[in-house]
């Protein structure tokens, strides 16, 4: 259909501007935390590092870099990224600090994702 003839049997304009003004004020939220939540997922590394947590299933206490190709402080940067999201959550456990997927978020993603 070419845009002389949407226009001119009135699609477009039937859809109303009001609509599209209602769906944008009450998905505002949701597209707000799903581009959190996507921006937190942005980096192939921090994606390897959500699903070794997920393959764990259970905290993990150990060192994550002895399981990934990166440097010490690239890991530490990618946790605090997927922390500051709420996507993981850190927990102290004496001089290490034990890592997993919060499920809520995770959860969360995938709603936001399904709604798209």
């Amino acid at each position: 259909m070419s845009v002389e003839s949407l226009s001119e049997t009135g699609d477009c304009a039937s859809s109303g501007v009001g609509d599209a003004a209602e769906r944008s004020a009450s998905t505002g939220g949701q597209d707000q935390g799903l581009a959190t939540l996507a921006k937190a997922l942005g980096h192939p590394a921090r994606v390897q590092i959500v699903r070794f947590l997920l393959a764990k299933d259970s905290c993990m206490c150990g060192d994550i870099v002895e399981h990934l190709p990166l440097a010490q402080s690239t890991v530490s940067q990618h946790l605090k990224i997927l922390k500051e999201s709420g996507l993981i959550r850190g927990t102290i456990d004496g001089p290490r600090v034990c890592y997993c997927v919060e499920p809520k978020a995770l959860k969360r993603l995938k709603e936001l994702v399904a709604g798209l």
